[in-house]
C-alpha cells in the first residue's frame, strides 16, 4: 500500500503530475499492455523494497513511477523508438533529479525504493521488448530498391563527368 501514501501534500501533487504523465505515454504506446506493466511495476518493485530494502518507511508512489519512466526508456532502446525515450526524458526533466533519486543522498528518502523501480521497468521492457510500438524506420536510413535505381540513374546521366564524381 506504500504508492497510495504520501507525507504531504507537496509529496502528493508531484507525484500525481509525474504518474498521470507517464500513465498516459503508458496507455498511449502500450494500449493492450499497459495495466499489465502497470499493475508489475507496483508489486515487483514493493516486493524488492520489502525483501531487501533497510528497516525505514518506504511511501510514496515514487517506485511506481521510476518503474514506467524505466520502462518507457528502456523500451524505445530496445525497439529503437525515439518517441519513447523522448517522453521518458521529459519526465526526468519535469521530475527534476530522477537519476540522482536512486544514490542515497538524502536518508529520508527512499532511494532503494527507487532503485529497485527503476530496475522493475529495465526487467520489464526486457520482457516485453517484442510487443508495443514497432521500431523507427526513417527514409533516409534505410536505401530501398527505387532509390538506389534513382541514385544510379543520376550517377550514369550525362550532367556529370568522371571528374565531377571524383570531385564530390
Amino acid at each position: 500500500t506504500a504508492p497510495l501514501i504520501h507525507s504531504d501534500f507537496n509529496h502528493l501533487i508531484n507525484n500525481t503530475i509525474t504518474i498521470f504523465i507517464l500513465i498516459a505515454g503508458l496507455v498511449y504506446f502500450y494500449r493492450d499492455l499497459w495495466y499489465k506493466i502497470l499493475s508489475l511495476s507496483w508489486l515487483l518493485s514493493g516486493m524488492m523494497v520489502w525483501i531487501a530494502a533497510r528497516a525505514s518507511y518506504h511511501i510514496g508512489c515514487s517506485g511506481i513511477i521510476y518503474a514506467i519512466a524505466s520502462f518507457i526508456f528502456f523500451s524505445g532502446v530496445f525497439r529503437k523508438n525515439i518517441n519513447l525515450m523522448a517522453i521518458s526524458l521529459l519526465v526526468v526533466f519535469l521530475y527534476g533529479g530522477l537519476v540522482w533519486g536512486v544514490l542515497p543522498i538524502f536518508p529520508q528518502i527512499s532511494w532503494e525504493y527507487h532503485l529497485f523501480g527503476g530496475i522493475t521497468g529495465a526487467i520489464l521492457a526486457f520482457v516485453y521488448r517484442r510487443q508495443g510500438p514497432p521500431a523507427q524506420t526513417w527514409s533516409w536510413m534505410s536505401e530501398t530498391a527505387d532509390d538506389a535505381e534513382e541514385t544510379s540513374e543520376y550517377w550514369e546521366s550525362e550532367i556529370f563527368d568522371e571528374s565531377d564524381k571524383e570531385k564530390l
